[in-house]
């Protein structure tokens, strides 16, 4: 057993190694752009269409604040009260005036805000090496398995959009009914990533098989080797959290998936199944 475990670590070490190689060659570095500009793009819309909204909304809100100040002077007391209207911009004025109100301000934007980019990021990047999968994948395996026939795969431009908008469904109802979880320390960290996580793994091991195996072949792999495959897109979605990183390495989440399949599909072929 201990031969075993310790034969896939070397072997797990050697995928990853390789992966890495892979990934600072010529061919890969100049795929990177197409993610990176596509995903800053893709922001920098949803940041400015989210800031003129919340803007928007602001100028149409009203809040009133009553102060009320006691003072005593030549042994007479004199209250005093007044009530202000704030509105559009001057609320962040308020709000920033008091220390209190002003931590909690900017606590809440920089942490939705680096949550936003990081799950923006992950997803928007992707999508967008979605389409570079194809030529990924056969550089990959000209470069190291050329003798390795592959099957036509089972992706179809309609079977992507119909497998995106079913996986993401599914993760919408579980954002939803882990609500009450996302109010429990420590557990929150967990209910908030695990929906994200799960079109994460489905859509990278989606996008890699369909382009190399047939569904049936697919199924029959990924059922012998799904603990792999998790620990595997969970370890690249972990890394993908840190903020921005996901636009560097998203190429990455292809090849070192693809590495796995291929050498899998490599070991059936030689086992003569």
């Amino acid at each position: 057993m201990m031969t075993k475990g310790k034969n896939k670590r070397m072997f797990d070490f050697k995928l990853l190694n390789i992966s890495i190689k892979d990934y600072f060659t010529k061919d890969m570095l100049k795929l990177i752009i197409f993610p990176l500009l596509g995903s800053f793009l893709v922001m920098m819309i949803m940041f400015y269409a989210i800031a003129d909204m919340g803007l928007s909304h602001l100028e149409e809100t009203q809040i009133q604040v009553q102060q009320h100040q006691t003072m005593v002077e030549n042994g007479v007391v004199h209250e005093t009260s007044s009530d202000e209207t704030y509105s559009g911009s001057s609320i962040i004025d308020f709000l920033l005036r008091y220390t209190v109100t002003s931590w909690i301000v900017s606590f809440l934007v920089y942490t939705i805000g680096l949550f936003a980019i990081g799950y923006l990021s992950i997803f928007t990047s992707l999508i967008i090496v979605g389409f570079l999968t194809p030529t990924i994948l056969h550089t990959i395996h000209k470069r190291h398995y050329s003798s390795l026939e592959l099957d036509e795969g089972y992706d179809t431009i309609i079977g992507s959009i119909f497998k995106l908008i079913k996986t993401t469904l599914v993760m919408l109802v579980l954002l939803i009914l882990f609500i009450p979880l996302y109010f429990i320390p420590v557990i929150n960290i967990i209910a908030i990533n695990l929906p994200f996580f799960y079109l994460f793994h489905k859509m990278l091991n989606y996008d890699v098989s369909a382009n190399i195996m047939t569904h049936e072949r697919f199924k029959k792999i990924y059922y012998f080797n799904k603990s792999s495959f998790r620990g595997k897109t969970l370890l690249l979605y972990v890394v993908s959290l840190i903020p921005f990183v996901a636009f560097f390495i998203s190429i990455f989440y292809i090849i070192y998936l693809g590495h796995s399949y291929f050498q899998l599909l490599d070991t059936e072929n030689k086992n003569g199944n």
